[in-house]
């Protein structure tokens, strides 16, 4: 059984002043996706708890960003151009079906939004602009929002483990607050994973906490992955900066140190070049085609986009600063838990995922969903995950508790030496961040990585885990990580959407499947047959 689990069958210990909740519902995660899952799940009568390592409101990638919406009217035409315009791109592994949902519900939940009070600015007639959310504002009534509706929040309080019944039914987590280094249990009838997606620890602009933490949990859990190719999301930001806002590099040119132009930087395949280019020299940047009115709309778009040039005295718009990429991973990814049906089902019973730890391949394909689709996505998955998971933990409340574990306790090695989390962390960067290893992979350099990740995990496996908790899990979700990512990327031997292979640069038709994977100690993949297209259908009959 692919999803086999080795449990080492201790119950939960009533560990000495943990601090213990009951609920219908836990959330991990307070970002967007997070916090529409526990309202969700309030409104259906469900108990909530909602956990966030950060502060809920503040925290993840969405609360110091401007973000785009896939926020297209309910008219035909105008759904079916925005539907086709990623599809393409995605290599048409998307399913139409699930494109329709996510925009009806994000319709509906954006108008929810206006209602609850979103300050969304007017145009010239009046009518409000709903294509886009500034961060701040949004996650700060989402915060208020949860707790109007009855949910209680934990803040600075990561989940480290679910828990699971004998019968491999998810029935809550356990975590420690930072701020007190008290233990936390929470008992709960499900549990919605909304823990955001992994940015390997490379700085991007609120990704310090997205380290993938929600993928490892779930998957000691036996839940399986999918799209976990479609890692390698990088941004493209100021060398001295964290903010990886790439949208305002549409009015720049790219040069060289000498400051002569580089070609084709600026064009649809610039991302490429620049990775390349950025190899052997540095690559500098200047918005020097925007004019005086588009200067005026960036400020006023992206107020955090210009802090760290002001605050060094630099003019983006004439003089040439350095420019890098940042790895976003499975942030701007698409890559995730695997859903099951249309509640947001992983494939094990009692959990849930949504947002960024979950899949985006169902309205993405294999192309970054950048701000706008993840959006969409965050409010529309947390939604039903919300929903679902009130729907399973209201019932799974009325049967009597059985035997409880701990989903990771196999991982709990009896070794005497404990490993070094940062050294961890750092071996893992050394195999994921550099654009030669994966923005464009190799086979060779594939299998190079993963001997050494594959043997760092089994090494780990045989020393204690480290003091500090938290950043003990944190490193070894870092390095589950990267070993589905890579292993997926070795049985994807195409170029299809950011899957990028330099020895195969072309898309394979016998290759138009999804890649499903999961296991700890042993990654495996498998295929998946995507539902073909409506129109393909008809094209064909």
């Amino acid at each position: 059984d692919m999803g086999a689990r080795d449990w080492d069958a201790t119950p939960l210990s009533d560990a000495d002043g943990a601090q213990r909740f009951q609920v219908d519902v836990l959330v991990l995660g307070g970002g967007p996706a997070g916090a529409w899952a526990a309202i969700s799940a309030r409104a259906r009568g469900a108990t909530v708890l909602l956990a966030d390592k950060g502060y809920c409101g503040t925290s993840g990638a969405t609360a110091p960003s401007g973000t785009g919406v896939w926020y297209v009217p309910p008219d035909a035409a105008a759904r079916d151009k925005a539907k086709a315009d990623r599809y393409t791109m995605g290599g048409q592994l998307a399913e139409h079906a699930w494109m329709d949902r996510v925009l009806a519900q994000t319709w509906d939940n954006v108008h929810q939004l206006a209602a609850w009070g979103y300050p969304f600015p007017t145009d010239s007639e009046g009518l409000q602009r709903r294509t886009s959310l500034q961060g701040p504002e949004y996650m700060r009534l989402m915060r208020k929002q949860v707790k109007a509706a009855g949910a209680r929040i934990l803040d600075h309080s990561p989940a480290l483990e679910l828990l699971v019944n004998d019968a491999g039914i998810v029935c809550g987590a356990t975590g420690v607050n930072r701020q007190t280094n008290q233990t936390w249990v929470a008992r709960a009838g499900a549990v919605v994973i909304a823990t955001g997606g992994c940015a390997f620890l490379s700085r991007a602009l609120g990704c310090n906490v997205l380290t993938g933490d929600g993928l490892l949990m779930a998957a000691e859990a036996g839940a399986e992955l999918s799209g976990m190719e479609f890692s390698n999301a990088y941004g493209l930001g100021p060398a001295f900066s964290s903010v990886t806002k790439s949208l305002f590099y549409n009015w720049a040119t790219f040069y060289d140190a000498s400051g002569t132009p580089i070609e084709g930087a600026g064009s649809s395949r610039g991302r490429g070049i620049i990775a390349k280019t950025l190899q052997t020299q540095p690559v500098f940047a200047c918005l020097d085609k925007a004019d005086a009115q588009i200067k005026q709309w960036m400020r006023h778009a992206q107020p955090n986009f210009f802090l760290t040039f002001d605050r060094r005295g630099i003019d983006p718009f004439t003089q040439h600063f350095p420019v890098a990429l940042r790895l976003e991973g499975t942030v701007r990814g698409t890559g995730g838990l695997r859903i099951t049906n249309d509640q947001c089902a992983t494939s094990v019973p009692g959990l849930y995922a949504a947002g960024d730890a979950a899949t985006r391949e169902l309205i993405c394909g294999g192309f970054t969903g950048g701000g706008s689709h993840n959006a969409a996505w965050a409010l529309s998955s947390g939604f039903w995950a919300g929903a679902g998971a009130a729907e399973f933990g209201q019932q799974a409340g009325n049967t009597q508790t059985r035997h409880i574990l701990r989903a990771g306790s196999h991982l709990h090695s009896s070794g005497h030496t404990a490993w070094d989390a940062e050294e961890v962390i750092r071996a893992v960067q050394a195999e994921v961040v550099p654009y030669e290893r994966n923005w464009s992979r190799r086979s060779d350099l594939l299998e190079d990585s993963l001997g050494r990740l594959d043997a760092l995990w089994a090494r780990l496996r045989s020393g204690a885990a480290p003091a500090d908790a938290v950043r003990g899990r944190e490193a070894l979700a870092l390095l589950a990580t990267s070993r589905w990512m890579y292993r997926s990327a070795l049985a994807r031997p195409e170029t299809r959407g950011m899957a990028r292979r330099a020895e195969h640069p072309g898309l394979d038709p016998a290759l138009h499947h999804r890649l499903v994977s999961g296991g700890l100690d042993e990654v495996w993949t498998r295929t998946e047959a995507v539902t073909p297209a409506p129109t393909l259908e008809r094209q064909a009959a």
